[in-house]
């Protein structure tokens, strides 16, 4: 199978889409060749047998001239070659326009789409479309007979347990993603004060993320509330960090906090989970997913206060609990939302 693929980042340090170096390389692992066209290329890690085909955001190039781009590179790309299947992560914009030459050459496409927000490109892109996948029920929200679940792919020999470290350190909370108000953070500092008037002094957090120009005003609030709070030898704001970066800060953590309410799956809780980890979320997506631990580890996002009464329940618990509590949690994650279950699902959808 030759397999093309649209991709909107390919960078193997990209703090977020740092994971579809790894996707490509699985699917790549399972294909005579993979070409990529990508909206960004940065630093690239992928298989010998894997090409990838910028459109120029990376150099500046304006919407206009990244469309010439996009048609250059695809033209080019099918008169050279056949492709059995295309498969596009997110971009829906590069469906909408490689729809016409990708039928003209019969290649059927796959979508992969998981978010709430539901614009005029994507409807566009769901009638052009032959198969939609999605992390979970609750990740496309558009109704479509093309859609079928296939889990996250997590890459869990990145995100794995660390050893035990036998040194004495402060009970570390850490919430990883942009800085923005979508996230909730400021529940999560106010827990950590919270926490610190009931006597918990030995606990930090670390806020792992990059704060976006548009949301530089939320960011400085939320270090001014840090100051009021007289938190600021408590809590961390890292900046954002590579993909792998990441997984090491997750394996010095004891509980990941997820205050977002989207109602999609954060990949970024799997993570955490994959590594070993408690975690405690606002996700409604996770209930399901969370079973018998609901009560603990889940949190209504009407219920705010709520969050420092599980913290303090974590804290309490010995770290053998934890350990075990961590390791049924990433025990899901492999058996539903790790890569080789995602490239498995591809795989058959494709060779259909």
């Amino acid at each position: 199978m030759r397999l093309l693929l649209f991709n909107l980042v390919t960078d193997a340090d990209d703090p977020v889409l740092g994971v579809m170096t790894t996707w490509v390389n699985a699917l790549a692992s399972r294909c005579e060749a993979v070409d990529v066209i990508t909206m960004y290329r940065g630093r690239l890690a992928v298989a010998p047998n894997v090409h990838v085909y910028s459109v120029g955001k990376e150099r500046g190039f304006s919407e206009a001239r990244r469309a010439v781009e996009f048609y250059r590179i695809l033209f080019g790309l099918l008169q050279r070659n056949h492709y059995d299947a295309c498969f596009a992560h997110i971009m829906q914009v590069f469906v909408v326009l490689g729809a016409p030459l990708l039928k003209l050459y019969r290649i059927p496409v796959t979508l992969w789409y998981a978010h709430k927000a539901t614009g005029r490109t994507l409807q566009i892109a769901e009638k052009l479309v032959d198969h939609i996948v999605t992390a979970s029920p609750e990740s496309f929200r558009l109704p479509s007979q093309k859609v079928k679940v296939i889990g996250h792919g997590i890459d869990t020999e990145l995100f794995k347990p660390a050893p035990p470290q036998p040194n004495a350190r402060p009970f570390t909370l850490i919430s990883v993603g942009r800085i923005a108000p979508v996230k909730r953070l400021e529940i999560i500092i106010s827990a950590v004060k919270a926490l610190r008037e009931q006597g918990q002094t030995d606990v930090k957090l670390l806020l792992v993320g990059e704060v976006a120009a548009q949301d530089a005003a939320y960011g400085d609030q939320l270090r001014q509330l840090t100051n009021d709070y007289q938190l600021t030898d408590t809590v961390t704001f890292t900046g954002g960090m590579p993909y792998e970066a990441v997984a090491r800060e997750y394996q010095q953590a004891d509980v990941m906090v997820n205050m977002s309410a989207t109602g999609s799956m954060d990949k970024a809780v799997l993570e955490a989970m994959a590594c070993g980890l408690p975690v405690v979320t606002a996700n409604e997506a996770f209930k399901i997913l969370l079973g018998q631990w609901e009560d603990l580890l889940y949190i209504p996002p009407e219920s705010p206060e709520e969050l420092s009464v599980r913290l303090k329940q974590l804290m309490l618990m010995s770290p053998d609990e934890r350990a075990a509590l961590g390791a049924a949690l990433r025990k899901l994650v492999v058996e539903q939302h790790s890569i080789g279950h995602l490239t498995d699902q591809l795989m058959t959808i494709f060779q259909q």
